[in-house]
């Protein structure tokens, strides 16, 4: 029973938009009307309000940490499994994504995907980051770096965790990612996909 507790906590933590939030806060409109329509940092850049689309990186990603800080820290007591822990990381990704406080309308999870990473082993983390930052200074695309630290993840995962239920559920949370990112994927290959450059 404390599992199930602990991955719907997380699940809730990960319905927490801070795109809507921080537009709202700061009298922006709703970055689901916009842009890309994705409640996510990038798409708040282009509200040219850097301050609004820092925030939301910071948020976005502090929530996916902290669903699994609460796990570790907590959960210890109640003996709670590594499944139970794969359970969380999947939890608040799935929030973020399909949030059941805006309609199940969420971003694409890269910022909350780098909270988990770092909440499970910041070593692990600081590598996705590595890798996400590497393309983006390459190929200036947003997107791509986010494929690609997707792809890169669950190498990663494999090397700092080894074969434990956690590095399982990051490879679903890549999957996922990735499948958010069709468009993406679709512009990509088409050679429409928007450079950072242009767009903020």
């Amino acid at each position: 029973m404390a599992a199930i507790g602990f991955i719907v906590l997380s699940y809730l933590i990960g319905s927490i938009s801070f795109a809507i939030l921080t537009s709202k806060c700061f009298g922006l409109p709703d970055p689901r009307t916009f842009g890309s329509k994705n409640p996510g940092a990038t798409n708040m850049l282009r509200t040219g309000n850097k301050k609004a689309a820092a925030l939301t990186l910071l948020g976005d990603g502090a929530k996916g940490w902290l669903a699994v800080f609460i796990a570790q820290h907590w959960g210890s007591q109640y003996g709670l499994s590594h499944e139970a822990m794969a359970g969380v990381v999947l939890a608040v990704t799935l929030g973020h994504m399909w949030p059941v406080f805006f309609s199940f309308y969420g971003g694409k999870g890269v910022a909350t995907a780098l909270g988990i990473l770092l909440g499970l082993n910041p070593l692990l983390g600081l590598s996705s980051l590595a890798a996400w930052v590497i393309t983006l200074k390459l190929s200036k695309i947003s997107s791509l770096s986010a494929l690609v630290a997707a792809l890169c993840t669950p190498i990663f995962a494999l090397y700092f965790l080894g074969t434990q239920p956690e590095t399982v559920a990051l490879v679903i949370v890549s999957i996922l990612l990735i499948y958010r990112h069709k468009r993406n994927i679709q512009d990509l290959l088409k050679g429409k996909e928007s450079k950072v450059s242009k767009t903020s």
